[in-house]
């Protein structure tokens, strides 16, 4: 599967506005065109950031979905209104999964963690190995997609190479300096009461 991580700056005070307009308009009406809204969440560090993962099958079934909602009624009627809380939706992560996003949970809402290392070359088996091997709380894993961004109406983050996981609890794996590892984001979040992915 193909996943966006999506992370957006938010103006002061508007975050609840898009969380309420989001779960209400755009989960159903982008599924429906065979996207996956994996996950929405707010950032528990920073007030105004409004964090969400959207999955696609395929390449061709994002550039399908992304042309027909940004399109069609829905995101006509109510795009609107959510561009209206942004200051910025730019910051965007084109990734794959290598351990898959768990399935839908009808549960509370519950908070993760999310780690993103970036390095200057890509991440690879050997890599990947070792991180398996050590970050045993790990319920997703994720990877750049290095496939051409084909709907640049919607920029992604290029030239980078992220590798993302998600936990259920805060876990620090310790990176050896041979992998070359040159920097760490850290997301903690709260997932909305939508959210498929918790």
């Amino acid at each position: 599967m193909i996943v966006e991580l999506r992370q957006y700056t938010l103006r002061p005070g508007r975050r609840d506005d898009l969380v309420e307009l989001f779960d209400r308009e755009f989960v159903e009406s982008q599924e429906a065109l065979g996207m996956r809204v994996l996950g929405q969440f707010r950032d528990l560090d920073h007030p105004d950031r409004f964090v969400w993962l959207r999955g696609f099958p395929d390449m061709a079934v994002r550039l399908r979905g992304l042309r027909e909602f940004y399109g069609g009624p829905v995101w006509k009627e109510h795009g609107p209104a959510a561009n209206d809380t942004m200051l910025d939706s730019d910051d965007v992560l084109l990734l794959k999964e290598i351990v898959p996003l768990p399935p839908r949970a009808d549960r509370e809402p519950a908070a993760l963690t999310a780690t993103v290392w970036f390095r200057d070359r890509p991440f690879d088996a050997e890599f990947t190995a070792w991180f398996a091997a050590r970050a045993a709380g790990a319920v997703a894993v994720l990877a750049t997609e290095y496939a051409v961004n084909d709907f640049p109406a919607l920029p992604v983050r290029e030239g980078e190479h992220a590798f993302v996981w998600f936990a259920r609890h805060e876990e620090t794996v310790e990176v050896p300096a041979r992998f070359g590892v040159t920097g760490t984001d850290r997301l903690h979040l709260l997932a909305t009461v939508r959210s498929a992915f918790r």
